[in-house]
């Protein structure tokens, strides 16, 4: 997993995008309404919360890997039994049970070893367990990356994994998946605050580098690049397969 870290407050003012793409990866899931969900990488808990409404006799483990966002959950679903929050990397991820479906969405790219990705979700899923996921795929803001890693003041980080359909198709069946569909799907975006999103959801494993007073001068350079309005090139891969019973 990444080791950037997020402010999740700010993720959670400006996410609109990414929580607008959950709907239709939630509609693939097919829940009955009674299972134990993975949320592999639940961010600040506005997406698990609409996991949740589709979990009226359920259960949902919501898993990040940042400090600061596994505290905005606990914070959301405090009191509430049906929300367990935990603090692991899906690349180190071991559960204290197995689940019936993982759900997860803008999180599969910050993940660089996709081998060890999908074999921790193979493990954790039942057999005949669903998966329906969605994350940066082939092709994502390639545009802005390419203007970021120009203008970056030293070696840009290497930080995503935006897989193509045919390789991450391949992952899951070795590790125990069948009726695997894998797509790209362009889906441009002119954001909520263009600057800060662009500084804290893009660009933050650049900025993060940089001394503080450099930071927003290096978004704001990035995006005067970019048209006005600001489009973002993104590219979702969007993931649907089962566990082999």
């Amino acid at each position: 997993m990444s080791t950037r870290t997020w402010d999740a407050a700010t993720y959670d003012r400006v996410s609109a995008p990414q929580v607008s793409w959950s709907e239709a990866i939630l509609d693939r899931l097919e829940l009955q309404g009674d299972e134990l969900v993975l949320d592999a990488g639940c961010g600040s808990g506005r997406v698990t919360e609409l996991l949740l409404q589709r979990l009226p006799k359920g259960r949902v483990i919501a898993l990040d890997a940042d400090a600061d966002m596994v505290r905005a959950t606990r914070e959301r679903f405090a009191g509430d039994p049906r929300v367990e929050v935990v603090h692991q990397s899906l690349s180190e991820m071991e559960l204290a049970e197995p689940v019936d479906a993982v759900f997860s969405g803008a999180t599969f790219h910050w993940v660089l070893d996709h081998d060890e990705l999908f074999a921790r979700i193979g493990r954790a899923t039942k057999p005949g367990g669903r998966i329906s996921a969605q994350c940066g795929g082939e092709g994502n803001i390639a545009h802005v990356k390419a203007i970021a890693d120009r203008l970056y003041p030293g070696e840009p980080p290497h930080t995503w994994k935006y897989a193509g359909t045919e390789e991450t198709r391949e992952r899951l069946e070795r590790n125990g998946f069948t009726d695997v569909q894998t797509w790209l799907q362009p889906a441009p975006i002119t954001p909520p605050e263009p600057l800060t999103f662009l500084g804290d959801v893009i660009l933050g494993p650049y900025v993060q580098l940089l001394p503080e007073d450099q930071r927003m001068p290096f978004a704001q350079s990035v995006l005067d690049e970019l048209d006005d309005p600001p489009v973002l090139d993104y590219v979702r891969l969007n993931i649907v397969a089962r566990k082999a019973a």
